[in-house]
């Protein structure tokens, strides 16, 4: 089973650089999306269900922005949009697809850079998002959550770590959240898993000021967070980096699973 996570930036503008083309290459069984920055009018036919694929989608009520989706091969026995909780739901941050014992998740955390205020609406989706992230550990059912989760877990999951230790997406508090879904719950870094050592190569973002990209001043912000039984059958995992859709690159996961 291949899944792949990716921030779009906005679904159109990556649809004109060549994502549809690419993830038509890939064969994959799950593709989690992020940051659509659309709603149902703006998309094509080809958005909404490329070929061989179902198309499913939690739109952000506020037109331009937020929003998630997935893709699969094989139709969910169901979809779950949203938490229930109104406010998040309103911007568009969850979307769970069930197949049978297991669930794939695309999933975009708030970004707190803008300003104060967004970091308080981060903290606060921290804050109420962990008791769903315990309860689905204690279920009994594997999960993988994949997703633009806006922060850099380790020193090692960005370039320039020194300078970003007061600023969002690396704050002592959002890293400490990150080490109590692994060391508490007991969810399950893939891609650390798979290459604990990995640096630069693991990137997933790069700002588009000065040469962040020419130079590989990235974050590792995207994830595959997995429970322990799906997380131990990922046997490869990359980044992809050879066209650039968004400012993330998609992060491909392979299971040695079946849906």
């Amino acid at each position: 089973m291949r899944v792949i996570s990716l921030n779009l930036n906005g679904i159109r503008s990556a649809a004109k650089k060549g994502v549809y083309a690419w993830l038509a290459s890939q064969d994959a069984d799950v593709i989690c999306l992020q940051e659509l920055k659309a709603q149902v009018p703006d998309l094509s036919l080809e958005m909404l269900n490329p070929p061989g694929l179902h198309g499913y989608f939690h739109y952000a009520e506020k037109k331009g922005y937020s929003g998630v989706g997935l893709y699969s091969k094989q139709q969910p026995g169901q979809i779950i949009e949203g938490l229930g909780i109104p406010d998040i739901d309103a911007e568009g941050r969850y979307i769970e697809a069930v197949f049978g014992n297991l669930s794939v998740v695309s999933l975009y955390l708030p970004s707190g850079s803008s300003g104060e205020e967004r970091q308080a609406a981060k903290f606060a989706f921290m804050e109420r998002f962990l008791p769903r992230l315990e309860a689905l550990a204690k279920s009994g059912r594997e999960f993988i959550l994949c997703g633009d989760w806006n922060i850099a877990h380790r020193e090692i999951d960005l370039k320039n770590w020194k300078g970003n230790r007061k600023n969002s997406g690396f704050l002592p508090e959002e890293r400490a959240w990150m080490s109590h879904l692994f060391e508490r719950i007991g969810l399950v870094d893939v891609y650390r898993r798979l290459y604990p050592e990995h640096a630069g190569e693991a990137y997933t973002w790069w700002s588009n000021r000065g040469q962040a990209w020419a130079k590989n001043v990235g974050w590792r912000i995207d994830y595959q967070i997995a429970t322990p039984g799906i997380a131990a059958q990922a046997r490869a995992a990359s980044v992809y980096k050879e066209q650039r859709f968004s400012d993330h690159a998609p992060l491909i996961v392979d299971y040695d699973y079946t849906l």
